[in-house]
């Protein structure tokens, strides 16, 4: 199983390390990372494999919007499933 992370906001230093060290805590693998900054603005995607994950994926929903809230960035954490169905044609 994976997840979709998307985080948008103003451009700071760690932001990738703290959203990673969230993922890490809670044994959610990075598989690919996306990251662009226009100006002073951060977008990054990251797909992350949930397979094996120390807590439900609601926690982890909640410690990464929790995160975002604390940087005044929008963290959005989208169960795989969830993604195809919405993007399926």
């Amino acid at each position: 199983m994976k997840a979709v992370i998307t985080v948008i906001g103003k451009d700071a230093v760690g932001i990738l390390a703290k959203v990673s060290t969230i993922c890490a805590e809670n044994n959610a693998n990075v598989i690919e990372v996306t990251q662009s900054v226009l100006q002073d603005m951060f977008a990054m995607i990251m797909l992350v494999d949930i397979t094996n994950i120390s807590n439900d994926f609601v926690a982890l929903q909640d410690k990464l919007t929790a995160l975002g809230d604390s940087l005044g960035l929008k963290i959005h954490t989208m169960h795989e499933d969830i993604f195809n169905t919405m993007h399926r044609i």
